[in-house]
């Protein structure tokens, strides 16, 4: 079944390399990019069956080979070959294998990320700007580009909320498991005590969304402009450039005030409407498969509390995959990658889990 599967692939894939060379297709752009796309989605699992067929052919060879008449180091050589080649054969297909498993449609997509302060007051919204500095670090180090859309700054310099895009190759695929509550233990700057207080930010990340994947008639918003407030200068407390966009339908608000013009802004408003409105529709399609066992990894349940930052003791525990690292300076510096790949990596197990119990 697996290899029926993959071949398939592999023809499909062949296909896509005879219509890519097809003057039909290169004359008409839409056609080109889809089957581009399509070629480059199969390509990491084609080049793996490739390389699995090779391996299979030699293995064959090899235990053809030892059922020769062989002096002792002959032998001894064919047979480490054939051990080599065994590991090598198990390892591609566990690597197929995940390849092969269903992909989240949003995984190539850019990012928007809004992060808010929760319990905790002050402390709160400057744990909310250490977040965004450690996923805007996080970006840099992806070589992705960070757009901030909308700031409410706290007296002491946090955010109680901030909004941004992050653009690049993978974004979503990479980020979409930091979706929830954040909690952090420290010593707040207000603490004079020198007490351990605990306090909440809330992370939500949104798929970027095409203006055909949601669709907002004219009829269905209101358009509020204000002035804007806090950093930017002085123009920018003058003018009426900042833009709020209300979906009369659902009551989902979004706004902006950090773009060059009031059109900017109301451009890069509507790009978060859509992204809420698409979540929204998202989390009514999980509700009806509630009944239905599925992984708890990326659903982007905004109340559940996914990681605990503890400054004393330079400590940072994922409570879903029960992983805890000891080098929260780093994490805090943008260095999550760790942290990403074991969440990745648990994601896979249970979906390759589920996989085979829906085979037996």
């Amino acid at each position: 079944m697996l290899l029926d599967r993959l071949q398939a692939l592999a023809d499909r894939y062949e296909k896509l390399g005879e219509l890519l060379c097809d003057p039909a297709v290169t004359a008409d752009p839409k056609r080109l990019r889809e089957y581009s796309k399509e070629q480059s989605d199969l390509e990491e699992a084609y080049q793996a069956y490739t390389e699995y067929r090779k391996v299979v052919s030699q293995l064959n060879d090899a235990k053809t080979m030892l059922g020769e008449k062989l002096d002792d180091d002959m032998r001894d050589m064919v047979k480490q070959e054939i051990d080599e080649l065994s590991a090598r054969k198990e390892e591609l297909e566990k690597r197929i294998r995940i390849l092969l498993l269903p992909k989240d449609p949003n995984d190539d997509k850019n990012v928007i990320v809004e992060i808010r302060g929760a319990a905790g007051g002050d402390e709160a919204a400057l744990f909310a700007a250490d977040l965004y500095r450690m996923y805007t670090r996080y970006a840099e180090s992806q070589g992705w580009k960070v757009e901030l859309l909308d700031a409410n700054v706290s007296d002491l310099g946090g955010f109680k909320e901030v909004i941004f895009m992050i653009s690049g190759k993978g974004a979503y695929s990479r980020l979409k498991y930091e979706s929830g509550a954040h909690r952090v233990q420290r010593i707040p700057v207000t603490e004079s005590g020198g007490r351990i207080h605990t306090s909440t930010s809330t992370v939500a990340v949104l798929p970027e969304v095409e203006e055909i994947e949601v669709e907002i008639l004219d009829k269905d918003i209101r358009i509020d402009t204000f002035c804007a407030s806090g950093h930017g200068g002085q123009s920018v407390n003058t003018t009426k450039s900042a833009v709020r966009v209300t979906h009369i339908p659902t009551g989902i608000v979004a706004t902006c005030q950090d773009g060059k013009s009031q059109n900017d802004n109301k451009q890069k408003a509507l790009q978060v409407l859509r992204a809420r409105i698409y979540e929204m529709r998202r989390q009514e399609e999980e509700a009806k498969l509630a009944g239905e066992r599925r992984s708890k990894i990326g659903t982007g349940d905004r109340s559940e509390r996914i990681r605990t930052y503890n400054f004393p003791q330079s400590r940072v525990t994922d409570h879903r995959i029960g992983l805890t690292l000891h080098k929260l300076d780093a994490v805090m510096n943008g260095e999550i990658d760790e942290i990403i790949d074991a969440l990745v990596l648990a994601e896979q197990a249970e979906l390759l889990e589920q996989e085979n119990a829906a085979i037996v």
